[in-house]
């Protein structure tokens, strides 16, 4: 597997095509703008959606599956999400092909085949759901309905890049309906916070938390709360969203109950997700020009084993020793792999280890055998150390706990480093060309305003910070008054 990777610092984009392919993540497959998710990174993502489908039953929620297509009548009628959606529909229009008349080795539609109704290939599930829960809520006992699904949607992206925007993607979609606007609004935080732990704690990514500002929201809602990380390159990318949306969908599709006083009301709604986007958070945020780094939390192999050896005899020998190892180290719950494969050199298992991001490589030689000693290398310093053969799982225990604790210190050093506070545009757009990250500044509040400086610089408010603090001041474009910063910055 060889590396030749081209370096961050000469082309940021390239060295990530480069790095998701070489590493075994994924490729472009034969449908335009779509991709294979390959085992290797379908692995990482596995566990992602495992410690997330754990958290979401843990705050109450289940999971459930709705249809791929959504009927276009249904997809209408919550106006802004229609509209929203409108230009990256895919569209099924007929239901079979048959043979050409003129050349029987090609097909064509059978234009009798044609739909009553066309089908939206769906981008995102609300419409189907909300006609769903129709059927499934008459009085308060029946709330709240707190659902998740994990699916794939469809989204028709003009320019494509491998996780961060594909024509197909994969995520988990959660739909939640409620009582009161104080519940929803309370779900939405809570999915918000459940997203930013997992992505700190799992990911070891920092995020900043705050809302959308309404031209960024989600199309149908009426706020929109989100988690916004800070890539290598100095570029934003919003790593998960929650939505409360009010009663817009229960209105649109007349979802109502009987309250405790026998009232009739709609109900009150929220949507959240993250996706395969994540992949892409992960690899920009932690890895270098040797190939991935990943934090153990989320490395599907955590510990490789790798023996240096002439003939069988010393295999067996090496064998015993890393069995043994591996037996301990699975006892422990830590994922290891013994790769005592005859058709790769050590060398080029060190290689591909480094570049598929293993947090810990042990290698076992004959003179290791002798000295009682393992020789024990981190992805993160790429540092190496000799280890006691009786000690090493231990160590290996304490270095995993380390290596997910210093990527988050060193991500966080960064992020923290690249948040500039300017106080007027020449500086702002100075800051945005030199050194990039968030920008901290004041902004009067106006779409027009945003939309300006976004036409100029390319720049867009990721969040309106929920930690930031009240401070008077004027807007970094138009003079005018306002209350409090936001953070801006180029986003993926």
């Amino acid at each position: 597997m060889s590396k030749n990777l081209t370096k961050r610092s000469e082309d940021y984009s390239k060295w990530y095509n480069e790095l998701v392919v070489k590493a075994d993540l994924a490729e472009n497959s034969a449908v335009r703008g779509c991709m294979v998710i390959k085992p290797y990174g379908y692995a990482i993502w596995e566990k992602m959606q495992a410690e997330l489908d754990r958290k979401f039953k843990e705050t109450g929620h289940q999971n459930a599956y709705f249809p791929l297509f959504v009927p276009k009548s249904l997809f209408e009628a919550e106006e802004k999400n229609a509209e929203g959606f409108a230009k990256e529909c895919a569209v099924v229009t007929h239901y079979r092909l048959k043979t050409d008349p003129e050349d029987d080795s090609k097909l064509i539609v059978d234009p009798k085949a044609k739909l009553e109704e066309e089908l939206i290939v769906r981008p995102t599930s609300e419409a189907i759901i909300w006609n769903t829960y129709k059927g499934w809520v008459q009085s308060y006992r029946d709330l709240p309905i707190l659902i998740n699904q994990w699916a794939n949607v469809v989204r028709w992206e003009m320019r494509t890049r491998l996780f961060l925007r594909t024509a197909e993607f994969l995520w988990q979609e959660g739909h939640t309906a409620h009582e009161t606007r104080q519940e929803a609004i309370a779900e939405t935080e809570q999915m918000n916070n459940v997203y930013a732990d997992f992505v700190e704690d799992f990911m070891a990514i920092p995020v900043i938390k705050g809302r959308k500002t309404e031209s960024e929201r989600f199309a149908g809602a009426e706020d929109t709360y989100c988690i916004e990380a800070l890539m290598q390159d100095g570029k934003a990318l919003q790593a998960g969203t929650s939505h409360f949306l009010g009663q817009n969908f229960a209105k649109a599709f007349d979802v109502k109950f009987t309250s405790k006083e026998g009232k009739l009301d709609h109900v009150w709604a929220t949507s959240w997700g993250v996706s395969t986007r994540l992949m892409g958070a992960l690899i920009m945020t932690h890895s270098d020009d040797n190939g991935l780094v990943l934090p153990p939390n989320l490395a599907p192999i955590q510990v490789v084993i790798v023996p240096i050896y002439k003939g069988e005899e010393q295999l067996e020998q090496i064998s015993e020793v890393a069995n043994e190892i591996v037996r301990d180290l699975r006892t422990k719950g830590i994922s290891v792999k013994f790769d005592n494969r005859d058709t790769h050199r050590p060398g080029a298992k060190f290689a591909q280890y480094e570049l598929q991001g293993v947090p810990l490589r042990i290698a076992i030689g004959p003179k290791d055998l002798e000295k009682g000693t393992v020789e024990l290398a981190r992805r993160d310093t790429l540092s190496k150390q000799f280890v006691n053969k009786e000690e090493v799982v231990d160590t290996i225990e304490s270095l995993l706990k380390e290596i997910q604790e210093s990527l988050h210190q060193k991500a966080t050093q960064y992020r923290d480093n690249h948040i500039t506070e300017v106080s007027n545009f020449d500086e702002f757009k100075e800051v945005l060309e030199t050194k990039g990250g968030f920008i901290s500044a004041h902004w009067d509040g106006t779409i027009e305003t945003e939309q300006k400086i976004k036409e100029l610089t390319k720049a867009t408010i990721r969040c309106i910070p929920f930690d930031g603090k009240e401070e008077k001041g004027s807007c970094v474009y138009s003079g005018k008054p306002s209350n409090e910063r936001v953070l801006f910055a180029k986003a993926y």
